[in-house]
């Protein structure tokens, strides 16, 4: 087939490696085309930048020696050609006149048989001319005070005014261009297997120099490898590391102090849900199983039903918490956000739980205000479920204190209560995990399930703030904080 046939030719065009096919089928032809990449070592890439730079490092220094050398040839052979003329115009300047003329010609064939000097003499008078094309020379060079290259020799000529001895003549001097010139092409061939060559030999340098100090990156791989679930105490030691990877084994290390911590969070939270989803649960089957052990008048059933769907609604709150905390996790933001009175709203949560309160036998003290864009159902919900944490943990008889503060650009809404037990510092750091409890024997669960200082967190978080808990004085503060207008 004639793709086939155009496809096989075209694929030995390319030997590099490539996990497609280079020739592409298209309506008239077939395109070939290769992806070079760039190879994925460090090492490698170091190696051929060092040779690269090396290269180019070379090959300008060769050209400049080049440009040098050539200069100072050119200065040696012109030297020469200088040095010939001013021995040769003595003799013509200072010679007797008893055969003048042969003696010069005679010197001239003696300095013209070593092939690197020429010698031409021209003058009116046919005695004192010597070399043929020495006119056109004579013209060629006439006037000139200085060398002139012309083809592969470099010329020079003087006027001589007339002795005593003999007419007038110009001299002219020629010198040869090989021997420069071989030295130059000798240069030029000596000096291209000295670029590669000492490209070659950096890259190479350069290759051992960036494994020995990429060492401490394998020693880091290594340790790196020997952390896993078994061992998530175990952290990179950057003692001996270099300044520039002393600071990434620390920033490694506080990434898995961080995953650990959230690792640690993550087993609670599985083991705190498994308890808050047990007791409904087992309410539901244990009714279920009680109410079909035997035949059951149609109230009793209906009882029942009622029973049941009271704690398949307590399921259904907490799956809607939990839906409602990972959207806030996610980066939900409070959509219907507006500038609103915290006190205000605040004012108007503990009015909604009066009757509670009375029950409960507390009171309530509400103190500050402070405006912030919220949205008021959302704090509402986080202040609804401060107080009925404060309602549940104060003593019967006692104050509690609706605190609403501004400072630093950012408005803190509080509720604060008596302390019935103590609790532990790292136990204040993890009120607002989700399903946790103080209380590790988590009694009176059935009230509720351990979500709402998680969702007073949430809603926190999508208003942009933060939250807080702090024991003082035998009172402890659990609270929230969002900017304020100002901020």
């Amino acid at each position: 087939m004639w793709w086939k046939s155009r496809s096989s030719a075209c694929a030995p065009r390319s030997t590099l490696p490539s996990p497609r096919p280079c020739c592409t089928p298209s309506a008239a032809w077939v395109t070939c085309s290769r992806t070079v990449r760039f190879p994925n070592s460090i090492s490698l890439r170091l190696a051929l930048m060092f040779s690269a730079a090396a290269l180019a490092g070379f090959v300008l220094i060769g050209l400049t020696l080049r440009v040098v050398l050539d200069r100072e040839l050119v200065r040696q052979q012109q030297d020469q050609v200088q040095a010939r003329l001013v021995d040769m115009q003595y003799l013509l300047e200072r010679g007797r006149a008893t055969d003048l003329a042969q003696r010069a010609k005679d010197k001239i064939e003696t300095l013209s048989s070593t092939g690197r000097a020429r010698y031409w003499l021209w003058s009116p008078d046919p005695q004192w001319r010597y070399g043929p094309e020495a006119e056109q020379l004579v013209r060629l060079t006439h006037g000139r005070r200085t060398v002139l290259q012309q083809d592969a020799m470099a010329l020079l000529s003087v006027d001589l005014p007339a002795t005593v001895a003999r007419p007038a003549v110009t001299l002219v001097v020629g010198v040869g261009n090989e021997p420069f010139s071989q030295t130059l092409a000798g240069f030029e061939r000596l000096l291209l297997p000295i670029v590669l060559v000492g490209a070659l030999g950096v890259a190479a340098l350069g290759y051992w120099i960036a494994r020995l100090g990429l060492r401490p990156v394998v020693e880091l791989s290594n340790q790196a490898r020997g952390i896993g679930p078994h061992a998530r105490k175990q952290r990179l030691t950057d003692e001996p590391l270099p300044v520039e990877l002393a600071q990434l084994g620390r920033s490694f290390n506080a990434a898995l102090d961080r995953l650990d911590v959230a690792y640690v969070q993550l087993e609670s939270f599985n083991a705190d849900a498994a308890h808050e989803l047990r007791t409904p649960l087992a309410n539901l089957i244990g009714q279920t199983q009680v109410a079909l052990s035997r035949e059951r008048p149609a109230a009793e059933l209906r009882e029942l039903l009622h029973t049941n769907l009271e704690e398949l609604e307590r399921l259904r709150a907490i799956v809607a918490d939990m839906l409602f905390l990972a959207r806030a996790e996610q980066g939900e933001r409070a959509a219907q956000a507006a500038s609103r009175s915290l006190a205000e709203a605040l004012g108007k949560t503990v009015e909604f739980y009066e009757v509670l309160l009375e029950e409960a036998g507390l009171s309530v003290r509400i103190e500050g205000d402070a405006r912030a864009v919220i949205e008021t159902s959302l704090i509402q919900r986080a202040m609804s479920n401060l107080l009925q944490n404060a309602i549940q943990h104060a003593p019967r008889g006692s104050r509690l204190l609706a605190r609403v503060e501004q400072a630093s650009g950012e408005a803190r809404v509080s509720v604060s209560n008596e302390l019935v037990q103590r609790i532990e510092p790292d136990q204040l750091t993890r009120l607002f995990d989700r399903f946790y409890r103080a209380d590790p024997s988590r009694a009176n669960s059935g009230a509720n399930h351990g979500l709402g200082l998680s969702i007073v967190k949430a809603v926190a978080l999508m208003h942009g703030g933060s939250v807080f808990a702090q024991c003082e004085q035998g009172l402890i503060t659990v609270g929230f904080a969002v900017p304020t207008i100002d901020a």
